[in-house]
Formats: structure tokens, sequence, C-alpha cells
């Protein structure tokens, strides 16, 4: 494997960012802790939770995000694989992630460190009363000088509020706690612009933008197969976290104290962006549409182009069943969707608005009508 990079600037240089990081989110998979017959994989945890310890006595502050919960579940209840009902992931998931908390605890004991485990669904990051507890929550235990090991709750989730992956969580995560720089760590090396176990695939060092991605073919799955996400999941997370101006590093999970101490191991995603209000990210990246909201191209433009509220006279149809206050998608003529936002009114209020200026509802209805149906600040576009 030969190896490649999407910029000219010297790699150590760029990595400073993640060397100096006074917070770091640090998130490793199911296929790196476990071993192919389910069993936690001491030779890993017990080198992740010494470099972790090693920034910790450093002063700086690590908040672990861990997969592994299902597939440590696995072997105790006589499991050859992960299993593919929600029922039998949520029981597995329940033995398991006693089992992990439990090593991760000893592990960081032995570094003279406490452990909390946080466990959250997307609910509690699409919910702002959850949200603001679980910010809180992490505060605390890091003020309080213990590392949050946090995972997503896999007993408890449904599919619709999942996260679908923790590489996703971790991205979130890193922005919620106002995090410096994360580290998604697996079982390959680095980002690949093909499979790493061909001959021809060329590894890539820094990504600064998209345009360093063109070429890329991303994986699925880890090697293991016990993980649900892959390297394309990773550099979505990635791309996340450096559009809110974070720093990231996709590296193998041998490489995790290399990584935190800023080396050139993986890949380095640069920082391209602003950090955007926690309210947009998580609207863009955690909530789940409940319904769409078509939009006549005038309106497109509007909320697309000028950043402009979205109101009844632009809306031309109206699909799902949601409440006020629950996050839907706004759809162009073609189908596409262009943005998301959360809406001032119920779905079946909705119809009866469509294609009325906000004047004409206020007259006839009151002046509780006189309001977008979205507001900017309350939209984000996709």
């Amino acid at each position: 494997m030969t190896e490649a990079s999407g910029a000219s600037d010297d790699t150590g240089d760029l990595r400073q960012d993640v060397a100096s990081a006074a917070r770091t989110v640090v998130k490793i998979g199911s296929s790196s802790l476990t071993t192919r017959n389910g069993c936690l994989d001491e030779t890993i945890i017990g080198p992740l939770t010494a470099a972790i310890a090693e920034r910790v006595h450093n002063g700086n502050q690590v908040i672990l995000v861990s997969s592994g919960a299902i597939a440590a579940g696995l072997a105790p209840l006589g499991l050859k694989k992960r299993p593919k009902d929600l029922a039998t992931q949520q029981a597995a998931a329940s033995v398991g992630q006693g089992l992990l908390i439990a090593r991760y605890s000893d592990a960081f004991k032995r570094h003279r460190i406490r452990t909390g485990q946080v466990l959250l669904t997307a609910d509690d990051l699409m919910r702002r009363g959850h949200y603001r507890n679980a910010q809180r929550t992490l505060e605390r235990l890091l003020e309080l000088g213990t590392i949050p090991v946090i995972n997503e709750n896999d007993t408890v989730a449904t599919d619709e509020i999942r996260f679908g992956d923790n590489d996703r969580l971790a991205a979130l995560v890193a922005h919620v706690t106002r995090a410096d720089a994360m580290i998604l760590l697996s079982d390959v090396d680095g980002l690949y612009d093909g499979d790493p176990r061909k001959g021809d695939a060329r590894k890539i060092e820094t990504v600064t933008s998209q345009d360093d991605l063109a070429h890329v073919n991303a994986g699925k799955t880890g090697q293991s197969g016990v993980g649900t996400g892959g390297m394309s999941t990773k550099v979505e997370s990635a791309m996340i976290a450096t559009g809110a101006g974070i720093p990231a590093v996709v590296a193998a999970s041998k490489d995790a104290r290399d990584a935190l101490n800023g080396g050139t191991t993986g890949t380095y995603f640069a920082p391209t962006g602003a950090r955007p209000r926690t309210r947009l990210l998580w609207l863009a990246h955690a909530a789940v549409a409940r319904g769409t909201l078509r939009l006549d191209s005038g309106a497109v433009e509007a909320i697309v182009n000028r950043r402009k509220s979205l109101l009844p006279a632009g809306i031309t149809g109206v699909e799902g069943a949601f409440d006020t206050g629950d996050p839907v998608d706004l759809a162009d003529e073609d189908g596409t969707t262009v943005a998301r936002g959360l809406v001032n009114y119920d779905a079946s209020e909705i119809p009866g608005l469509m294609g009325r200026s906000t004047k004409w509802l206020a007259s006839r209805l009151g002046q509780e009508y006189e309001r977008e149906v979205i507001h900017r600040d309350d939209l984000v576009i996709l």
C-alpha cells in the first residue's frame, strides 16, 4: 500500500491542534474492542486506557465514546454473530454494557482515574431539555476529574431514535462538550482511497476539504463484522466535526497514544468551518424528521438563498404526522430535501394555512396565526 496526501502542508504541523487540545473526544468501535468470539480484547483496552490516562495526568480532559455493548454480550448469551432483530440486540446490549463499563472502570482504576457511564439516545440530543441535561452532566463529570464513558443506549433505543452508529454520536458529543479535537479509533489505520487489504490502495494522510475525498471509496463494516459503522461513517463523522471547527483523526486502535499526542498516524481531517450553534448542529445531524413540507420554488429560493423563514404561502403539500416543535424536512417541487426545521404548527393545521399570507390568516383566525411556520433561527440548510 502506498500513501497519499490531500494537502501540501506538513502533517505534523497541522496536527498541533490535536496535540494541544485541552478537551478531546475519543471514540473506539466494536470491531476493535472485541475478539471474533465476542470477548472483550484486553490487548486493546489496556493500552487505550493507559494512553487516555497519560493525557489526563498531563492536565487534559478526555471523553470516551465506546461501542461494544452488543458485541460484548454475544458470547455470554451463546450468540455466534450480531443478531438482526432489535429485541435480541437490546438483550445483548443489556448483558454486554455491564461487562464493558466494568472493564473500563477496572482499567482506569489502575491509573487512579474514575469513570462515569453515560448512555444516550438520539432523543437526548434532539429534545432541548434532554440535551441540556446531558450537557450539564458531562460538564460536571469533567469538572470532578471523571472520564465520561458514553455509549448509545442500545437497551432501550428503537429504530426511530437511534444514532445508527457511535461515529456520528462522537461528533455530536464533541460539539455539545465544546471539545478541541476528536479521535476515531478502529481496526483500520486511516482512510484509504480503496480497500486497504488490496495492494494498490493508497492511504490518505490529510483531508483539508471535500475535494480530497472525490476519489475515495470508503468501506462499510469493520473487519470483525460485529460493528455497525464503517469507514464511510467515520468520514461523515469527521466532516461533521471539522465543519464545526473541530479537527479529527481517524486511526488504528493500537495507535491511540500516537494519535492523541498529535503524531502522524492515521488520517488527519483539518477544520473547515466555524462552530455553529449547537441547536442547528443537532437539528442537521441528530434530529429525525417527523414529516415533510413540500414547497414551491419561491419558498425554496427564499429559504436556501436568502435564509428567510418559512411562511404558509410557500407550502404546497404536507406529509406525515407531527406536532408543534417537531423537526420536519422541507422538500422542493422534485421531492429533494433542502432544509430541516422545527415546525410551529401541528400537521393537521397546515393544510388550512397553505397558500395563505400570515396577514390574511391573522385577520380570519386570530393574531396567533400571524407567525412563521418555521422561523429562520430554527432552520438548517442540508
